[in-house]
């Protein structure tokens, strides 16, 4: 967990929540009131964001105790009691609604992530993320994909040269993209993989024939053509398949032989775990 960059997302969202202070809480609690709290699973998945929550019941409130009970990447079902809370009873309902939405959403992309990590069991093939992440919780979705058994692609668009579609068309063609690349890293002295789109098996012959990439995203290729392309490529760089693949059809890709097949729906359209956090009656 990068603390730089995941505090800030924390304390923006405690911001956005409690405004200028939770005044149900603090109208109806009296000041001072202590209590417990656990955090309650309704749904079967796997669980991502425990590490989180620990963090954000810190930054509301230091003196908060929180035993975990389950770790992230836990198979979990209705019924688990993922982590109890302990201490000022103002503070944990600051902290409730932050570690829900969190949480809820980060399981729901740990589950849908290792559902398809499971399908790929045997193939050799790797389930990637994308850049399709909510705007601010993207440090967030992806480690969620990771807990779920997946691997992470590029973060951004700092830390991977990716030429696609619209790069290659605006730069004149597939040899002028791959060129063009080579010399920015060179004259920036920057080390950064260079991977390139391709959409059709004949701008793959034309990368297979200029060359100077790590690897080669083959875009919307059925599964019979995208053979083709893994055969046609040799092993010579790294594949990755992308565009148009869901759980009904993922097998016929990865048994295609890409080394990786990239899909977005694991961030941008996944149902969030149902959790909730109910306070203990003493």
């Amino acid at each position: 967990m990068d603390k730089e960059l995941i505090d800030p997302i924390i304390k923006n969202a405690l911001l956005e929540d409690i405004g200028d202070g939770d005044h149900t809480s603090l109208a109806t609690i009296l000041p001072g009131t202590k209590g417990k709290a656990r955090l309650i699973v309704k749904d079967t998945g796997i669980l991502a964001g425990v590490e989180l929550a620990e963090e954000i019941c810190r930054i509301v409130d230091p003196e908060l105790k929180m035993d975990v009970l389950i770790k992230d990447g836990t198979p979990v079902k209705p019924g688990d009691i993922a982590f109890t809370l302990e201490g000022s009873v103002h503070c944990i309902l600051k902290a409730e609604r932050v570690v829900l939405n969190c949480m809820q959403r980060m399981s729901g992309i740990a589950t849908r992530t290792n559902q398809i990590v499971s399908m790929l069991k045997g193939t050799g093939t790797k389930v990637l993320d994308t850049r399709k992440t909510t705007p601010g919780m993207r440090y967030l979705e992806k480690w969620a994909v990771k807990i779920g058994g997946g691997v992470n692609h590029r973060f951004g668009l700092y830390d991977m040269i990716l030429i696609k579609d619209n790069h290659v068309d605006y730069s004149g063609g597939i040899r002028n993209a791959i060129t063009n690349a080579r010399e920015y890293l060179k004259t920036q002295d920057k080390d950064l993989q260079i991977e390139i789109e391709v959409r059709n098996l004949e701008e793959l012959e034309e990368v297979l024939q200029v060359g100077g990439v790590d690897r080669i995203l083959l875009d919307n290729f059925k599964p019979d053509v995208l053979q083709q392309a893994v055969a046609m490529n040799e092993g010579r760089y790294i594949t990755e398949a992308s565009g148009g693949i869901t759980a009904d059809n993922i097998m016929d890709y990865a048994n295609a032989g890409v080394d990786y097949i990239s899909i977005g729906a694991l961030t941008h359209s996944v149902n969030s775990l149902d959790l909730s956090l109910k306070a203990i009656k003493e």
